[in-house]
């Protein structure tokens, strides 16, 4: 009876799957239309957007570094003065800004006692040559560049001071009725004058070094730093200044090495020395 129920089972089993399973080869061939190829289908979002790849695929090359710009240094103005002109003025002008001392606007100079040079001639040859020395690692302004000027003492100082320089170098030549006084004095404006009392320090200061490498190069007999109140020249200063007496015309020695040319290229190279060493060039 048991193997009659078993063998009932078996047969229904088989004709249940017979009728509603199809085959994977089947199914498979079904779901194609018939004369094409089989295409797997793609999600839309796993299809790359054409623009955005280009965009992708552009190389972008790296912004170029912005050069660093070389800062020069400010170079110091230097305001020259070749002291005195061919013709002295002998009308009266202030001594200082305010004061009623009165001084003669401007003289001739001194002259040379064996070459009869006059002063105004050997400092504005000793002027120019520096003017040149001191070019280009300084920025020269010249008071004049012709003996056949008028300009006073205290003009000389005023056209400085407008030039916004950083120090005005006074080039002069001493004169003695002792011929046998001779070597360089270098003048400064004083520290005890209202006049000066604010220029005097760093006056002082830049005398100090350029004496010393212009005694250094010239080899001459220094007569030392001497401070002065009575100079319209500084008085009217609004800016440091420094007074070179390069030495006596009136001593026939000097007078006669003064005119060498080969000794003025030494005041000068002494004054350039000394101007780098405090300038820190």
């Amino acid at each position: 009876m048991k193997s009659v129920v078993v063998c009932i089972c078996l047969c229904f089993s088989l004709l249940v799957s017979g009728c509603g399973v199809k085959s994977v080869e089947t199914i498979e061939s079904s779901s194609v239309p018939s004369g094409n190829t089989p295409v797997e289908a793609k999600p839309e979002s796993a299809v790359p957007n054409v623009e955005q790849t280009a965009t992708i695929a552009v190389y972008r090359k790296p912004a170029a570094p912005i050069p660093t710009q070389k800062v020069e240094p400010k170079k110091p103005v230097i305001c020259i003065e070749a002291g005195h002109q061919v013709k002295g003025n002998s009308e009266l002008e202030p001594n200082a800004p305010g004061s009623k001392t009165m001084k003669q606007k401007v003289l001739s100079g001194t002259q040379g006692i064996k070459t009869k040079k006059p002063e105004y001639q050997l400092n504005l040859e000793v002027a120019l040559k520096l003017e040149k020395r001191l070019n280009p690692d300084y920025k020269v302004i010249m008071v004049r560049r012709s003996n056949e000027v008028d300009i006073s003492n205290s003009e000389r100082a005023i056209f400085c001071n407008k030039a916004n320089a950083d120090l005005m170098i006074r080039l002069h030549a001493d004169g003695s009725d002792n011929h046998k006084v001779k070597g360089m004095s270098f003048l400064y404006p004083s520290l005890d004058s209202k006049y000066t009392s604010k220029v005097a320090k760093k006056s002082l200061e830049v005398i100090k070094v350029v004496s010393k490498y212009v005694i250094q190069e010239t080899g001459a007999q220094s007569n030392g730093l001497k401070p002065r109140t009575d100079l319209t020249g500084f008085n009217w200063l609004e800016i440091p200044s420094i007074l070179i007496e390069m030495g006596f015309m009136t001593n026939l020695e000097e007078d006669v090495l003064m005119s060498k040319p080969e000794y003025q290229d030494k005041i000068v190279a002494g004054i350039k020395a000394g101007l780098d060493s405090y300038y820190s060039y």
